[in-house]
């Protein structure tokens, strides 16, 4: 059996996967959830749900620290990774021994298509397309906002979620407008005047990967004071996979 990867890498598989490595977060919990408990014989540190997965399951390193002896040891037939989360020279390294299938992934629809392409791989092509299906309603029922928002990622300097990335793309699935949609760069550094200058009416703080806390609330608010400012769950708006199912509840209980 050929496949064909979001990167145009064509892998073959002689029979169903056995021995799965993932090396994101997001696709561990999806193919735990299409029914791979056993399959799964690798992880990262970072693939924390469910945790009855990440107590038993042997972990090869971060996700763009990968501990390739560990690999070795597993002897996996298929390890699955994401373009933009795993170091692109790891990666390469692998491809020279094992079958890699890596996604590129930036929106809504891109996870649709992650997630389809994950269950012909593994032969679990009926639960993805009842998952697709399950997450395509419950964002048909999401309630809309009309404003425009700031999220950001990290501090020190302060990053955002630009143009082209998943969680913009989410956003704007909830009616929140990007203020730096017209901005060239993906995650660009800003400054607090820059900040106070593009004058978001929301500003999200996002619990990974910084842990954005209450004291930046009140930092950020004296900056903009008109501007409502949250901490929020940030694999609620990051996670790719299964999780999705679980994020439209999240962002229809947000007072913005």
């Amino acid at each position: 059996m050929i496949f064909i990867d979001h990167l145009g890498n064509t892998i073959e598989l002689t029979d169903t996967p056995k021995r799965i490595i993932s090396l994101v977060p997001s696709q561990t919990e999806l193919l735990w959830d299409l029914g791979l408990h056993n399959e799964i014989v690798g992880i990262t540190k970072f693939c924390i749900h469910p945790k009855e997965m990440f107590k038993s399951k042997t972990r090869v390193g971060g996700t763009k620290t990968i501990d390739i002896d560990k690999i070795r040891n597993l002897k996996p037939d298929l390890i699955i990774g994401n373009k933009e989360e795993n170091e692109h020279s790891q990666i390469i390294e692998l491809q020279k021994e094992f079958n890699v299938w890596m996604s590129d992934i930036y929106s809504l629809n891109d996870a649709y298509k992650m997630i389809n392409d994950i269950g012909e791989l593994v032969n679990k092509k009926n639960e993805s397309l009842l998952l697709i299906s399950s997450i395509k309603k419950s964002f048909s029922l999401i309630k809309k906002h009309n404003k425009s928002v700031l999220y950001l990622i990290w501090k020190n300097p302060f990053m955002a979620a630009g143009k082209s990335t998943f969680i913009g793309d989410l956003l704007n699935e909830i009616g929140l407008n990007n203020c730096l949609e017209n901005k060239n760069l993906r995650y660009p550094e800003l400054l607090l005047e820059d900040i106070k200058q593009l004058n978001p009416d929301v500003i999200l703080l996002s619990s990974e990967p910084f842990p954005f806390n209450e004291k930046h609330i009140a930092e950020l608010q004296k900056t903009v004071p008109n501007a409502t400012i949250q901490l929020v769950d940030g694999e609620l708006f990051s996670w790719y996979g299964s999780r999705l199912l679980k994020s439209t509840e999240y962002f229809n209980q947000l007072t913005l």
